[in-house]
């Protein structure tokens, strides 16, 4: 993502407006994934890649009116559907690249990330960048509404050894970027990946 803001910008842009009525349905499956990140009152969570913020409500119910949400996004269009929605309410928007998060290491509680991996363009050190603003003993959760064959399927194209959220991969991965992962979903309905933030 940092060293390719304009073809992420390029790409998420002009679908932002649209974006959520594209995916109308995908409120629960948001819900659902916030409640297996075991967020407390209190709090302090980031949505990276927070998109049009669909995961920021569920995110302040979680961690209530003394918690800290955080949302931030690359793209400018994105964070504006997300105010035109509403979502603004329910967290702080950031316009920052998860790269170079502009946050304190250790200030966070957890990371929420939904559809990120895919668009991160150096995994191992961009996982780390996240796993750096997250207490030793903190949470990640990386979500996607659907599972891998079916995102497959609706784009047009199969699944390769090399995908980055095979467990396969992913385990490892997250291992050398400073999280043990601790569940693995990839079904139809869902994919989700919760790890642990190693000290």
């Amino acid at each position: 993502m940092s060293d390719d803001h304009t073809h992420v910008q390029e790409f998420f842009g002009p679908r932002a407006a649209d974006w959520d009525r594209r995916f109308p349905d995908d409120g629960p499956a948001y819900a659902a994934a916030v409640a297996e990140l075991g967020l407390r009152e209190g709090g302090r969570v980031l949505d990276a890649g927070c998109g049009t913020g669909r995961a920021l409500p569920p995110l302040r119910a979680a961690v209530g009116a003394s918690g800290l949400v955080l949302g931030a996004d690359l793209t400018p269009a994105m964070l504006a559907a997300a105010v035109a929605a509403g979502r603004d309410g329910n967290g702080l928007l950031l316009l920052a690249d998860v790269a170079a998060l502009p946050l304190r290491p250790g200030s966070l509680d957890s990371v929420f990330a939904a559809g990120l991996i895919a668009h991160l363009p150096h995994p191992e050190e961009n996982l780390r960048e996240l796993a750096r603003v997250v207490r030793p003993g903190g949470t990640l959760a990386l979500f996607h509404p659907i599972g891998r064959a079916a995102l497959a399927a609706r784009q047009g194209r199969r699944i390769t050894p090399d995908d980055l959220r095979a467990e396969s991969n992913l385990r490892p991965l997250l291992a050398g970027s400073g999280w043990r992962m601790t569940s693995y979903v990839d079904e139809d309905s869902r994919f989700l990946a919760l790890a642990v933030r190693t000290p």
